[in-house]
């Protein structure tokens, strides 16, 4: 269960939820249980790439020493040799195989299309932090979490439901992607110290300290921007401002200057804005429908 680390999982739930909103009341066919069948095949496939995801992080992380003794953060099982490493591999492996059967079955249902984008997924997971050239080590691992968890999987979640590819979806998935990233900028600003030193070149890294907390502050606020720009058609995406006062009490304490430890807590409060404003949003565009 520390492994696969529970808290990451709102960002596979909240972009399969904003899309099956999308989805909800643009067709008859929505209301059928098949697609709401595909949409529970969705979300398998969301958490289980986002758990393997994070097994993948943790074998490949610890193997090249980057989560060593010094780390701030959850100990991790390879870097702190709570679990073997084949073993961690073996989990991610695992992780990976359960969302590519039942996105192979979604496949079979929406469109075998589906099949190259989760091969896409699939390979991103891996190359996050894995293989001779990951690129979450260069600086572009917030471009994959905007991409994947923001973009693929909410148009893609409206996509199996509608079976087309929906622009007000994509438009959606702009802010669900701007709030992983969020995450992923407070998880990289706590470990800055310790990813120079292994040699994990990470956009914080690169940016320094103090750019990298103001790209949070920016990062939030686009996010509601966009998701106020989404509702000018009528459907009320606004409703993730709910979660606005969660991210002002991050945003401060990320402002004030807040390190190590401390931003453990914000990574929680981050991650709590997430689930609220994603599932506002979710909920106001299916009530509008």
């Amino acid at each position: 269960m520390a492994g696969a680390r529970p808290r990451t999982l709102p960002a596979a739930l909240v972009p399969v939820a904003v899309g099956a909103a999308v989805a909800a009341g643009q067709d008859s066919a929505v209301s059928s249980a098949g697609a709401w069948g595909r949409t529970g095949l969705a979300l398998l496939v969301a958490l289980a790439l986002q758990v393997g995801v994070n097994f993948a992080n943790d074998y490949s992380d610890g193997r090249r020493g980057t989560d060593g003794a010094g780390r701030v953060g959850p100990r991790r099982l390879v870097g702190s040799g709570l679990v073997a490493p084949q073993r961690v591999k073996l989990a991610a492996v695992g992780a990976f195989a359960a969302a590519a059967a039942a996105g192979t079955a979604l496949a079979a249902l929406a469109g075998w299309r589906l099949l190259i984008v989760g091969a896409l997924c699939l390979l991103a997971g891996w190359g996050y932090t894995g293989g001779p050239k990951p690129y979450g080590y260069l600086g572009f691992g917030e471009v994959f979490v905007f991409v994947f968890f923001g973009l693929v999987a909410t148009a893609g979640t409206s996509y199996v439901m509608l079976e087309r590819l929906d622009a007000f979806a994509v438009l959606c998935g702009v802010p669900v992607g701007l709030w992983a990233v969020a995450l992923l900028i407070t998880n990289n600003l706590r470990d800055i110290e310790g990813d120079a030193a292994a040699g994990k070149i990470t956009l914080a890294v690169r940016l320094g300290d103090r750019r990298s907390r103001w790209l949070y502050l920016g990062v939030i606020e686009a996010s509601y921007c966009v998701a106020l720009l989404a509702s000018i058609g009528g459907r009320a995406a606004a409703a993730a401002v709910l979660g606005a006062p969660l991210a002002a009490a991050a945003v401060r304490r990320v402002l004030r200057g807040a390190c190590g430890a401390e931003l453990i807590g914000v990574l929680a409060t981050t991650a709590r804005m997430q689930l609220v404003s994603g599932l506002a949003m979710a909920a106001g565009i299916a009530l509008t429908a």
